[in-house]
C-alpha cells in the first residue's frame, strides 16, 4: 500500500519550507540556491518567503549503468565530486568507467548551467548565507556535493533544506551542512515522489521561468556581486 502524499506539488512544499525558515535565525546577507530541475520550483517560494534572491546551482547524480537511477555519487558546479564507495564497491565500478562516466555528466552540467543562467555566472557567495533547496533527497548524494562545492567558493554558511529526505539522508547533510532543515522524515521513506500529490517533471523551460520571474521579482534591490574567478 504506497503511502499518503505530504505536499501538493513543488511550490506547495516551497511555501511549507518557507515558513519554518523564515521562523529560523539566518545571517544575512541570504541567497537561496535550487538543484534543478526539481528543486528550483521549491526554492522559488523559499526566496519569497525570505524575500532574498533565488539562483540555480547546478548538480549531475552519477548512475550505475544499467541502472541508472542508482546513484553511486554526484558532480557539481566548480568541479566537486561525491562518490558512494559502498554503491562503487557493489557495482564493480572500475575507476575508468566511474571517470567516463564523469566527464559525459559533467558535460550536461556545463549545458545546464549555460541554459538556466543564460551565459549569466554564479554570485560572489563569500560571506553569504546560502540556502539550498532542493525537493526532497533519497540518499542525499546530490546535495553533498553541492555543498562540498559551496565551501570550496566560500559560502559563509550553508543550510541544506528539503520538503522530505530519509532519515539517513538527513543525518548525513546535516553533519555536512550547518544546518539541514527537512520538513518530513518519513519511515520507510520509499522515494521522494511518492510523497507529492504532483510530481510530474520539472522542464528547462519551467527552470528558466521561475528564474526569470525571480530576477524581476529582485530587480528593486541592490545587485549581487557576480563570480568572475571560476
Amino acid at each position: 500500500m504506497f503511502p499518503k502524499p505530504v505536499f501538493i506539488d513543488r511550490y506547495d512544499a516551497g511555501e511549507r519550507l518557507g515558513a519554518a525558515l523564515s521562523e529560523a535565525p539566518i545571517s544575512r546577507p541570504v541567497i537561496v540556491l535550487g538543484l534543478p530541475r526539481g528543486g528550483v520550483p521549491v526554492a522559488s517560494r523559499v526566496a519569497e518567503a525570505l524575500d532574498a534572491p533565488l539562483d540555480v546551482f547546478v548538480v549531475r547524480k552519477l548512475g550505475v549503468p544499467g541502472r541508472e537511477e542508482l546513484g553511486f555519487g554526484a558532480i557539481a558546479s566548480g568541479g566537486a565530486r561525491v562518490l558512494h564507495p559502498d554503491i562503487v564497491g557493489l557495482a564493480r565500478l572500475p575507476s575508468t568507467v566511474v571517470d567516463e562516466i564523469v566527464a559525459r555528466e559533467s558535460e550536461e552540467l556545463r549545458r545546464r548551467e549555460l541554459a538556466f543562467r543564460d551565459g549569466r555566472e554564479l554570485p560572489k557567495l563569500d560571506g553569504y548565507s546560502v540556502i539550498l533547496v532542493d525537493d526532497g533527497a533519497a540518499t542525499g548524494l546530490s546535495m553533498q556535493a553541492a555543498v562540498v562545492a559551496l565551501r570550496q567558493i566560500g559560502a559563509q554558511q550553508i543550510i541544506v533544506a528539503l520538503p522530505v529526505a530519509s532519515r539517513d539522508a538527513t543525518a548525513m547533510l546535516a553533519a555536512a551542512a550547518d544546518r539541514c532543515v527537512c520538513l518530513a522524515q518519513p519511515e520507510p521513506f520509499y522515494g521522494v515522489g511518492l510523497w507529492y500529490e504532483d510530481f510530474s517533471q520539472t522542464s528547462d523551460e519551467e527552470v528558466r521561468s521561475v528564474l526569470a520571474e525571480a530576477r524581476v521579482r529582485w530587480d528593486q534591490h541592490e545587485p549581487i556581486p557576480t563570480d568572475t574567478t571560476r
